[in-house]
Formats: C-alpha cells, structure tokens, sequence
C-alpha cells in the first residue's frame, strides 16, 4: 500500500466527504437562521398590524364618543386576547424548527459515520 496514487486517491476522497459535511452544516445552519428570521418578520408584522387595528378602532370610538359616554379607555379589543397565545404558538414554532434542523444535522452525521 504504498502506492502514492492509492494514497492520494483515499486523501481526496476524505477530503471531499469532510467538505460535504461542513457545507452540509453550514446549509442547515443558515437555512435554521432564515426560517427563524422569517418567523420572527412574520411576527412582527403581525404585531404591527394588530397595533394599527386596535388605534384605528381607539381613534373610532373617539370619534364617535359623546360628553356622556365613557371613556375610549374602557373599549377593549377583539384582538389583545389572541396576542399571548399567537405569541406562544410562534415561539413553539421558532423552536421546533430549530429543533428540526438540529435533528437533520445529526442524522447527516449518523449517515455519514456509518459504513455504506
């Protein structure tokens, strides 16, 4: 086994597997932090939208308010109950995901360490 063209053929294939596998990492990684920025953009923007909502509806109640009624501060919204819970489900969706791309990273590893 002393051929160096043998040799050189084992170290080119190592190398190219070990390559694989940091590519392969660093797409699962990126690929995690996207969808983790997508989740949290989405997020936003649900926050945004549920904030303009609820002054469109102060600023209408306002408006509409007479010396009699009282005040704007007493009208609730149909939307500030649902906020803790969209909250929660994006969090345990965040964190499923992140869970997800771990999970793939180790089975990548698995397949790659096992003899074909």
């Amino acid at each position: 086994m002393n051929n160096p063209l043998v040799h050189a053929f084992f170290v080119g294939r190592a190398l190219a597997e070990a390559v694989g596998e940091q590519l392969e990492n660093a797409v699962t990684g990126a690929m995690s932090e996207l969808g983790k920025f997508d989740a949290e953009q989405r997020e936003r923007l649900r926050q945004f939208t549920t904030e303009v909502l609820e002054r469109a509806e102060r600023e209408e109640v306002l408006s509409q308010q007479t010396p009699g009624q009282p005040s704007a501060s007493s009208a609730t919204s149909p939307f500030s109950s649902s906020a803790s819970a969209s909250e929660d489900l994006q969090t345990m969706i965040d964190d499923l995901r992140a869970e997800t791309a771990q999970l793939r990273a180790e089975l990548q590893r698995y397949r790659s360490s096992s003899p074909s």
